[in-house]
């Protein structure tokens, strides 16, 4: 069955000193394999939120996350983990990359949780990446461009059937950023994954299949 992401009237409030803030209010939106998704709005309209509750990293106050027809609302802790691993690839802004790993050690990290690390597959993304000569590298030892062409390979790395993307480019500049993503989009074409992409970028943007704006915890028709 083909993959397919939907988000279902999903909601999202934060306490605060003075007031609750309502980050989403009944945020609803869709993704099929093969399909990319531009994310975008202004800061603090609440695209990261969204993409951290798709991926399991915080709960909704109400409404449902299906990822392959299962929902990660109301999963545990550990099932929500197990579901990351299996079917999503994450990429930060900020690379999020483990200090203590060689380049060769975080590209495998996220396949090896996922129990589908395929050599080959592994040289490949590594030759694409154009990181076959810094595999023994340390993340300190790279410059931005690198250690954002390791996280992408790391969340393609186990071959998921959605990426999520937040301001993957953010830290680059537009040179190295439009080289980093002519890389990813090739790689997720190839690998036939969803993307949903978070970006402040319209010129970025444009470059996906479609776009949906956040603004004010909704999402604009």
């Amino acid at each position: 069955m083909p993959f397919r992401m939907i988000v279902s009237n999903l909601w999202k409030t934060y306490s605060s000193e003075e007031k609750p803030i309502e980050v989403l209010k009944g945020v609803s939106l869709s993704l099929d394999q093969g399909q990319s998704l531009a994310l975008t709005g202004e800061s603090g309209s609440g695209k990261s939120t969204l993409l951290h509750l798709i991926a399991g990293l915080d709960h909704p106050d109400r409404g449902d996350i299906l990822i392959a027809g299962q929902n990660m609302v109301g999963l545990g802790q550990g099932e929500r983990a197990a579901l990351r691993r299996k079917s999503i690839g994450l990429i930060f802004q900020s690379f999020n990359l483990i200090p203590s790993l060689t380049v060769a050690g975080n590209l495998s990290f996220q396949a090896r949780l996922a129990g589908r690390a395929d050599p080959d597959w592994m040289r490949d993304l590594a030759r694409r990446l154009g990181l076959e000569d810094l595999m023994g590298r340390y993340p300190e030892e790279l410059s931005g461009g690198q250690q954002q062409r390791v996280a992408i390979g790391r969340a393609l790395a186990s071959r998921p059937p959605l990426v999520l993307a937040d301001e993957p480019t953010g830290n680059l500049d537009e040179a190295t950023a439009d080289a980093v993503l002519t890389l990813l989009f090739d790689l997720i074409h190839e690998s036939r994954s969803a993307l949903l992409m978070v970006t402040h970028s319209d010129r970025l943007a444009d470059r996906l299949d479609a776009r949906v704006h956040l603004s004010a915890g909704h999402i604009d028709q």
